[in-house]
């Protein structure tokens, strides 16, 4: 493609050089520079991708998008822009040929929810008999397709480079969990959605967003649009801020929830340890479903779910089968089977909020103690710590304090602001064990049949982020281990 198709519909300030030369490819590292391709020079929080100009012409990239006016002393393609990441995002649309105008795109933000909604989506649609692509959390899949995902949301010329390749593969829809980093870094401008999902909002990533307006403002995006398409916005109004996003819009909704005003709501349902069963009420009828997943939060999961199903127009004896058929979300409230009578789930609940949602689904279901295993992530917000103690303190019979990603920080001085929040709660039926796999152990030493284990913070992870280096580490595979060698000793 030449510069000047590149640059159709992106502001610029300035261009020098030569606007048919061709461009090969994009790249937002220098690292990842060939022949022809364009470097952006991205800010970012630890760097400045201008500092790896030289890097990226010396890697052969024909052309440079930066803020910044051209160097005098370069003979070089420069498109000067107001903003960098907003411009890498509409030229990397171009560059793909704007493969979201090809596929139904279903859009999910909300601080949970997400990937449940996303995997109970991806199954109803398989049982449609589509072929949707899935950009999230724990993957990214679809036809000819399957990586471990780095981030929730892709930087956007490898979000545009995954849609391609869906179109190119025969996917009908691209299923994308939306983070607010994404939104406030503009890595979805230029993608046209079909379908925006809004699941709930809760305190998290105040580290970066400061406040719950902000953070409130940066989801918002995504129901604002600029593209062809008219989207249509599925919001969960039990919450609060799902509300708030209802009053602001200047577009039709499908409001879902338990209460009568939901357009989408559940009339009759029942949670047990056997999984969910409902009714669920919309404009056109009743639809009765049974989902092996468990708890409260999979009810208005399995709500979203439906809601966006029935925008597509789904059949929905396709929707009951759908749902059905999905047995568990890999680390999200993932349950390990056992023949020790033990009630053992992997969550990757990592904040207090999602804690709280996590142990009152557990007390709901359990008939006896409920033994929780958590940590909280080093470099994060650090203000969430104490108030996870906290809930942990009021809602479990016993906790094992533990690491979790502590990064570059000290594991005990984590650990000791968690302790406050338990110590806050009154709570005295906790220990400290920082290792991980000890912690674990512990946990499942302690469990008796009927017992409820939870092992939270990390779920779907299999690493573990220290000071110097990541290792391999996953909590099922810890515990799974723990119980061969149970079952070994008590057969042998």
């Amino acid at each position: 493609m030449i510069i000047k198709d590149l640059l159709h519909d992106v502001p610029t300030v300035k261009f020098s050089g030569n606007i048919d030369a061709q461009v090969l490819g994009i790249a937002y590292s220098s690292r990842s520079v060939e022949s022809g391709y364009l470097f952006a020079a991205l800010r970012g929080e630890r760097w400045n991708g201008y500092d790896f100009i030289p890097e990226a012409i010396s890697k052969g990239a024909t052309a440079i998008l930066s803020d910044r006016m051209a160097p005098s002393e370069l003979d070089i393609n420069w498109i000067q822009v107001q903003e960098t990441r907003k411009s890498l995002a509409l030229c990397s649309a171009n560059f793909y040929q704007h493969p979201s105008r090809w596929l139904k795109v279903i859009g999910i933000t909300g601080t949970k929810g997400k990937t449940t909604t996303t995997y109970l989506l991806e199954s109803i649609l398989k049982i449609s008999g589509f072929s949707p692509g899935v950009i999230g959390t724990i993957s990214y899949r679809g036809p000819g397709l399957h990586q471990r995902a780095e981030r929730t949301t892709p930087e956007a010329p490898d979000l545009q480079r995954m849609m391609r390749d869906m179109v190119q593969l025969k996917a009908e829809y691209c299923l994308m969990e939306v983070s607010s980093h994404s939104l406030e870094l503009d890595r979805v401008i230029g993608i046209e959605f079909d379908v925006a999902v809004f699941t709930n909002l809760s305190g998290e990533h105040l580290d970066y967003h400061h406040s719950m307006e902000r953070y409130f403002e940066a989801k918002k995006k995504l129901f604002f649009p600029s593209g062809q398409k008219k989207i249509t916005a599925v919001i969960n109004t039990d919450d609060p801020w799902g509300k708030k996003l209802i009053d602001e819009l200047h577009m039709g909704a499908v409001p879902y929830g338990l209460q009568p005003e939901a357009l989408v709501r559940a009339g009759d349902y029942i949670l047990s340890d056997k999984g969910i069963d409902l009714v669920v009420k919309h404009p056109a009828g009743k639809i009765k479903i049974s989902s092996p997943l468990l708890g409260r939060p999979n009810l208005y999961n399995i709500l979203a779910a439906v809601s966006t199903a029935l925008v597509l127009k789904i059949p929905e004896s396709e929707i009951v089968k759908g749902i059905s058929s999905l047995e568990e979300v890999p680390g999200r409230f993932e349950k390990i089977k056992n023949s020790l009578g033990l009630q053992i789930f992997v969550d990757y609940a990592h904040n207090d909020d999602a804690l709280r949602h996590l142990l009152e689904t557990v007390k709901e279901l359990a008939r006896k103690k409920v033994i929780l295993v958590f940590g909280a992530g080093g470099d994060r917000d650090k203000s969430k710590r104490s108030r996870m103690g906290e809930v942990a303190g009021r809602l479990a019979h016993h906790t094992i304090i533990t690491s979790d990603n502590p990064r570059s920080e000290e594991p005990m001085v984590i650990i000791s602001e968690i302790e406050r929040g338990m110590k806050k709660s009154g709570c005295d039926r906790y220990e400290i064990i920082p290792d991980r796999r000890e912690a674990i152990v512990r946990a499942l030493s302690l469990g008796q049949p009927g017992d409820h284990i939870l092992v939270a913070g990390k779920g779907h992870e299999d690493y573990q982020i220290l000071k110097d280096k990541t290792i391999h580490f996953s909590d099922a595979e810890v515990i799974r281990d723990w119980l061969n060698k149970k079952t070994e000793r008590q057969s042998g």
